[in-house]
């Protein structure tokens, strides 16, 4: 398995992947599977450089996963943070490929100006705390029926990380 930037020919894979979560768990709450062509407005967001980044996971040469970094809010003091996610292929679950694209996504941040990187999880989602626990995020928010989806309530945890503290303030 190895990890590289995502490319438009990607994106079929990708939202396969991410439709998956849509119609069959609560962890995303999209309720509707999203049209390629809206994955491809998506995709229009992520640069080669910079904060926002996309990487897919490739196994035997199937995009098994993807991990991304996403701009957190619209206004402009946020632009120092972002949101980090990782959807995987049901059949890789717990095989890695988790852990690898986030190897590389935040390898990939360390040179750019990003303050701290946000994850919502919606609960419960053991796999997902464990993988961004491992990676140095921390609780910092939990948000109580929060989305409605499969006739119910769910709760989300927000997790935060610090990243780059040594980058320098503007005077």
């Amino acid at each position: 398995m190895h990890v590289r930037a995502a490319t438009e020919k990607d994106l079929a894979a990708i939202n396969e992947i991410y439709n998956h979560y849509v119609v069959e768990t609560h962890y995303t709450f999209d309720l509707e599977p999203t049209s390629l062509e809206a994955r491809r407005q998506w995709f229009s967001h992520y640069h080669d450089t910079g904060r926002h980044r996309l990487f897919v996971a490739v196994n035997d040469g199937q995009i098994v996963g993807y991990a991304s970094s996403s701009r957190f809010k619209s206004r402009p003091a946020y632009q120092t943070s972002v949101e980090t996610s990782v959807y995987l292929a049901p059949e890789v679950i717990g095989k890695g490929a988790g852990s690898r694209l986030y190897e590389r996504l935040f390898d990939s941040l360390k040179r750019e100006d990003v303050h701290r990187a946000y994850g919502g999880i919606a609960l419960p989602n053991p796999a997902s705390i464990a993988l961004h626990e491992k990676f140095g995020f921390k609780r910092v928010a939990l948000f109580t029926e929060q989305g409605r989806k499969f006739g119910r309530y769910w709760d989300v945890a927000w997790y935060e990380k610090q990243l780059n503290a040594e980058s320098v303030l503007p005077e």
